[in-house]
């Protein structure tokens, strides 16, 4: 059997990660044979699509069981149409929810129980971990930020003003579709957006291509759509990434609009 644990780190004495999408590694057990094979998280420094990235992965690696501490049902979903058992409230270090669960396999095979018995964690104990997943994360995050920051200080440097305000310029549906695309291209996180949301703001880009190419940034993702389709399915993928698409050129409207009606105006 081969079991998946999501963590926050790469061995077996580290802790069980309470956040499915986010946590920095997935572990392969192979009780069999005992080998422990360490996977990076592809979405453990991005908060957005890390759910799907999470479970493209797992789902390449064919295990028989995934724990985790959560998961959305959208990706417990997808996993267990894929023949992957997941329990969810797992948490503590690894190596004592691996044999938890063995335990629990052990009594299930005998018929002495027939439910998995779940990891009682203290609310101190989830404070805790809540506390340094969330500076891991921003961790993670900072030298993206950074990163951000100073490509857009060279992209200011070589492309100018009049051009980043004549490629999202006038106002209307056209507008909102070419920023809704240029987000479309590449699938970011919102912290990163967010800063080239403001810098295009003051380089002169309008508020219905900034908004929509916001959103369409956090929820399109055209470079993954292979890897998103041979995980969860060509109609899945197609028809989640066109009406986000969609859903990026309404919010865009909306957003102008009440701009509008609370300040009198907008960019």
């Amino acid at each position: 059997m081969r079991i998946a644990i999501s963590a926050d780190g790469p061995s077996l004495d580290t802790t069980v990660g309470e956040r499915f999408g986010t946590s920095k590694y997935l572990l392969i057990v192979s009780t069999e044979t005992g080998e422990v094979q360490t996977v990076v998280n592809p979405g453990s420094a991005s908060l957005s699509h890390s759910g799907i990235q999470a479970v493209i992965t797992v789902i390449s690696k064919k295990p028989d069981v995934l724990l985790t501490g959560y998961l959305s049902p959208t990706a417990e979903k997808h996993l267990t149409a894929n023949g992957i058992r997941v329990l969810r409230g797992t948490g503590g270090p690894v190596s004592k929810a691996l044999e938890r669960f063995k335990q629990d396999l052990i009594q299930e095979n005998t018929g002495l129980d027939n439910e998995p018995a779940r990891p009682a964690w203290s609310f101190s104990g989830r404070l805790i971990h809540a506390i340094k997943t969330s500076a891991s994360q921003f961790a993670n995050a900072l030298p993206v930020m950074m990163g951000v920051v100073l490509l857009l200080g060279l992209f200011q440097a070589f492309v100018g003003r009049d051009v980043i305000a004549s490629f999202f310029s006038g106002q209307g549906l056209w507008n909102t579709f070419r920023g809704a695309f240029a987000g479309s291209l590449f699938a970011g996180n919102p912290i990163t957006s967010y800063i080239i949301g403001g810098e295009l703001l003051a380089q002169g880009a309008s508020l219905f291509a900034v908004t929509a190419f916001l959103v369409a940034w956090v929820t399109v993702g055209l470079l993954q759509l292979p890897a998103e389709i041979a995980a969860l399915g060509m109609r899945f993928a197609l028809i989640r990434n066109g009406l986000s698409f969609i859903a990026s050129l309404c919010i865009a409207g909306v957003t102008v609009a009440a701009c509008r009606i609370i300040v009198g105006g907008c960019p």
